[in-house]
């Protein structure tokens, strides 16, 4: 049973929305409800016992394949089929409209997946937007990890547009943090975990169908 509290604190909205603006990500803590976080945490636990989550890839359409030594999560798209799916999904709906008032973005529409990283895998860095489609604009990561030790390793690397090989901050993966940036502009990866690592990927994009061709898709 989830609380009365809202799902998406609307003082770590303001400052989100402000370090967007300045830096183009941000770290938000305790924007989303600590219970919401729990349940879906169990969720992805639950799927991943079902064996109902699939190996990640890289690349979209024809060029999507499988590499392990670039990205070793597994996924599963959220699809509303729960509860905590929809409550989540609403409290992004809040994001995107707060997002599109206050940034003129256009966001048309959001989409994500669970991720389970295993022990000693990673992403290596990379932006999130395709080459020669932009329409993700903004990345979103919520991390389901509760009590995350210091040395679970696992954290997210966020790194300078403008120098790639400068790191810029390290992210521990620990329950209740979210992490909101540009799609692509900012360069980011996951550092090796020592412990399973559960997340949930998101992203923000805009209408981008063109000649006919639906982007994003239905």
């Amino acid at each position: 049973m989830m609380s009365d509290t809202p799902l998406l604190d609307t003082t770590a909205l303001t400052g989100l929305v402000d370090d967007l603006v300045e830096h183009g990500w941000c770290v938000a803590q305790g924007l989303i409800d600590p219970a919401l976080c729990l349940t879906l945490q169990r969720e992805l636990n639950d799927l991943a016992e079902r064996d109902a989550l699939s190996a990640a890839g890289i690349g979209r359409g024809e060029a999507h394949e499988l590499r392990r030594d670039i990205r070793g999560d597994a996924i599963h798209w959220l699809n509303r089929e729960s509860l905590p799916q929809r409550q989540y999904l609403a409290a992004m709906d809040t994001l995107q409209h707060a997002l599109n008032i206050e940034l003129y973005l256009g966001l048309f529409e959001f989409e994500a997946h669970f991720a389970q990283y295993p022990p000693g895998s990673f992403y290596q860095k990379h932006v999130d937007s395709f080459r020669g489609r932009a329409n993700r604009v903004i990345s979103t990561v919520l991390y389901l990890n509760p009590d995350w030790p210091d040395d679970g390793g696992g954290e997210m690397a966020i790194f300078d547009p403008a120098t790639p090989e400068r790191e810029l901050a390290r992210i521990r993966p620990e329950a209740g943090t979210f992490v909101c940036f540009l799609s692509d502009t900012v360069p980011h990866e996951v550092l090796p975990t020592r412990l399973p690592r559960a997340s949930i990927a998101g992203w923000f994009r805009r209408n981008a169908s063109l000649n006919g061709l639906v982007d994003p898709a239905r």
